[in-house]
């Protein structure tokens, strides 16, 4: 009552709001009237304080949201005036609240944070599209701070003019990418200087190995002067080392040569009946030494294939020697090719143990040298050279257990000139 009755007083107009029952508001205006009397004025603004009242609240929550945002955040006005922020963005910069309270130019936030990242032209990329007015497009950067932090930002115009940055730490990140990086070519230069130092040594070692192996046969000569038998007996195992030490250095020059992709196929056409027969005729003295026996088994149609014939003959004679030490005596070892639509198979297979399921992928590695069932076992290079060729060749091998007992194995050698280029590459 009392404020009506200073209404009826009042010289100016009184404002007031009138909270109704229903949750409707009503906004009051009493005019006095110069003759006398009030006359008021009222409106609904029921719908407009809603409206004010949701976008209050979704203001606070969209600065709650910035604040739990582990990156920095801050969105600038189309007049290129800072609009909003996290707490993340000033901690990341190290500035306070205060400073940005007038709302600062892009320019004043960058002279701000210039302390921290020192003269960087990837500030002046944020403000060029932070003032742009057309072609307002967006912008991905990486700042390395003078204080040795590295953030991956971005700038992001938005539909009303403005522009979005963001900025997230990710030192740690980088430092264990860069690590990895050195680590990795610490790896490479180390395997590099392994390799060059097999090839080199196994060079120079085969120098003297050959002078020794040369002395062995001339010392087996008859015009150098008889040998009694035990001399005889020794003079055969020096021969027998000396080739095994060569055949080693061989294998382990031809993997240092792989190893370092210099490995070049001479590429010709092979006879298949023709390299089974040389390939028989090289084993034909472990077959002796052992007494098992070698059947030759090529198709009619085998005809023949283009690849490198020395390869060929050293994967064939890698896989017979390993199925002969296996066989035992008075066993045979077969030796057989034949032709498919693409293909060219060639199959080992001996009257052995045969080998574990577990150890089939495992015997193609290197130095693994267990023989499976086998009466002997070298250092482990052959089958991984076997699967080193075969791979230059464009083909594959595999090894199994064969049926009715004994081990195979089969090397599937491309017809196709597009395969054998592309191992090639």
């Amino acid at each position: 009552r009392d404020q009506l009755r200073e209404v009826y007083r009042a010289i100016e107009p009184v404002h007031d709001w009138w909270h109704l029952p229903g949750g409707q508001m009503l906004r009051v205006v009493a005019t006095p009237s110069a003759e006398g009397g009030v006359t008021y004025l009222f409106e609904d603004v029921s719908e407009h304080m809603a409206l004010e009242s949701r976008y209050n609240a979704l203001i606070r929550i969209q600065g709650e949201t910035l604040d739990g945002l582990a990156e920095a955040v801050a969105v600038f006005g189309s007049d290129g005036r800072l609009n909003l922020y996290n707490h993340a963005f000033l901690s990341l910069w190290s500035l306070s609240a205060q400073a940005l309270g007038d709302k600062p130019h892009i320019d004043a936030v960058a002279a701000m944070c210039r302390p921290v990242h020192g003269e960087s032209a990837e500030w002046a990329r944020i403000r060029t599209v932070v003032t742009a007015i057309e072609q307002r497009n967006a912008e991905l950067l990486r700042l390395e701070r003078a204080d040795g932090r590295v953030l991956d930002g971005a700038a992001q115009p938005l539909p009303d003019g403005g522009t979005m940055v963001t900025f997230r730490d990710i030192t740690d990140s980088v430092k264990v990418e860069r690590a990895l990086i050195e680590r990795n070519e610490a790896l490479e230069a180390a395997d590099m200087l392994k390799n060059a130092f097999v090839g080199h040594v196994s060079y120079h070692l085969r120098t003297p190995l050959n002078t020794l192996i040369g002395y062995a046969h001339m010392l087996g000569e008859p015009g150098i002067g008889p040998l009694n038998a035990r001399q005889g007996e020794f003079l055969d195992h020096v021969r027998q080392s000396s080739d095994t030490l060569r055949a080693l250095i061989d294998d382990i020059l031809d993997l240092a040569t792989i190893d370092a992709g210099t490995m070049a196929l001479d590429l010709e056409d092979l006879n298949v009946s023709e390299t089974l027969g040389a390939v028989s005729e090289a084993v034909r003295d472990l077959l002796a030494e052992t007494g098992v026996s070698l059947a030759i088994a090529a198709a009619e149609d085998s005809g023949s294939f283009v690849a490198d014939g020395r390869r060929v003959r050293q994967i064939l004679f890698n896989l017979l020697s390993n199925a002969i030490a296996s066989s035992p005596r008075g066993g045979t070892v077969t030796l057989s090719a034949t032709r498919a639509a693409e293909s060219l198979i060639l199959k080992v297979q001996d009257q052995g143990p045969g080998i574990p399921d577990d150890m089939a992928d495992a015997l193609f590695e290197r130095f693994e040298a267990r023989a499976a069932g086998g009466n002997r076992s070298g250092v482990g290079l052959g089958l991984s050279i076997v699967r080193s060729f075969m791979a230059l060749h464009g083909g594959t091998v595999t090894l199994a257990n064969a049926e009715g007992g004994g081990a195979v194995a089969v090397c599937i050698f491309p017809l196709s000139a597009s395969r054998r280029d592309e191992a090639a590459t």
